[in-house]
């Protein structure tokens, strides 16, 4: 979440009253809508191609909203209900609910920044038995239901769980679908936490802190599916690919992601399983990240601190690489 112009996308050291000014005033309610007539002009049909998820009654729909965030809708296809995640264009995913004719029950928000949240308003003012659903450590605009860790929202067949993820921001959640009752792949709506090759700026919280957090997510099954919050694909793919160049995993991974980007298709979703082949900052276990980031203070391996020593390295290094 956050924008570079607010200074929120170039480094984690942008001073406080910038990242107040964005999350707690209007004013940074007005940027994101400023940003969002501009997205809206420049890809009036979204800035990726996407393509829906079918199983067995379930369907995973992704929005592309903005500039490279992704909204989704999740709907159980018998009882025509409908969840949405972040829906920060409330014209963008009125639209989707419109064309695929369900009932707009819950909003999901991950966390605060507009990017993810500015549609609460206008969507729970359009449906009024929504109910808008996200940590109450966060000032989610517009929350009816605050979630804490392991709290499960059922929607006909939808059984979602809310995990407590802090660290991009204090109250920041991720969202499990259950496979189980539709026989297919658990999916991870993880917001800001993890990309495809990447992981969220720790703008409210320290190394340790979000370490913790993809530990949460790293112990979910292989086949997991990973539905992220931004398009950050192909920048995330090449830094991964200077911290660990002999990689092959990841080197297949930007192979297949640059023929998808070069036709504006989606990149997502990717799985756990492959996000432990290639994404550095699920990898800080891994003796040859270690190796290739140079010595750090204390014991390796499984010392925590140690990991998130190297975990803050990691963002330090792809901060600098570029921006996202």
């Amino acid at each position: 979440g956050g924008s570079r112009a607010w200074g929120v996308g170039l480094s984690t050291d942008i001073p406080p009253c910038r990242y107040s000014l964005y999350t707690r005033t209007w004013l940074g309610y007005l940027f994101y809508r400023q940003q969002l007539r501009r997205a809206r002009n420049r890809y009036p049909k979204g800035h990726s191609r996407t393509q829906p998820r079918l199983f067995n009654g379930v369907k995973v729909l992704p929005i592309p909203v903005l500039s490279d965030n992704y909204s989704y809708l999740i709907i159980d296809t018998q009882a025509r209900l409908a969840v949405a995640v972040d829906p920060s264009d409330p014209q963008a995913v009125q639209a989707s609910i419109e064309k695929e004719g369900v009932t707009l029950v819950a909003i999901l928000c991950t966390h605060k920044h507009w990017d993810h949240s500015g549609g609460n308003r206008d969507l729970s003012r359009r449906h009024q038995d929504c109910r808008v659903y996200g940590s109450p450590q966060d000032g989610i605009p517009y929350l009816t239901h605050p979630l804490c860790h392991q709290d499960v929202v059922s929607v006909g067949r939808l059984q979602i769980q809310a995990l407590a993820t802090p660290g991009h921001t204090q109250g920041h959640l991720v969202y499990l679908l259950d496979g189980e009752p539709y026989e297919g792949p658990s999916c991870l709506f993880s917001g800001d936490l993890l990309f495809l090759s990447g992981c969220g700026r720790t703008f409210e919280g320290t190394a340790e802190t979000m370490l913790s957090s993809l530990d949460t997510v790293l112990g979910l099954g292989d086949d997991t599916l990973l539905w992220p919050g931004h398009e950050y694909a192909e920048e995330n793919l090449g830094f991964a690919g200077v911290v660990e160049p002999e990689n092959l995993a990841r080197e297949r991974k930007m192979q297949w992601v640059q023929r998808q980007r070069m036709e504006r298709k989606s990149t997502c979703p990717s799985t756990l399983g492959e996000e432990r082949a290639y994404n550095p900052f699920l990898r800080t276990h891994c003796l040859v990240l270690q190796e290739a980031l140079g010595p750090s203070p204390g014991p390796t391996g499984d010392d925590g601190c140690s990991r998130a020593q190297l975990l803050e390295k990691l963002r330090q290094l792809k901060d600098l690489h570029k921006s996202k």
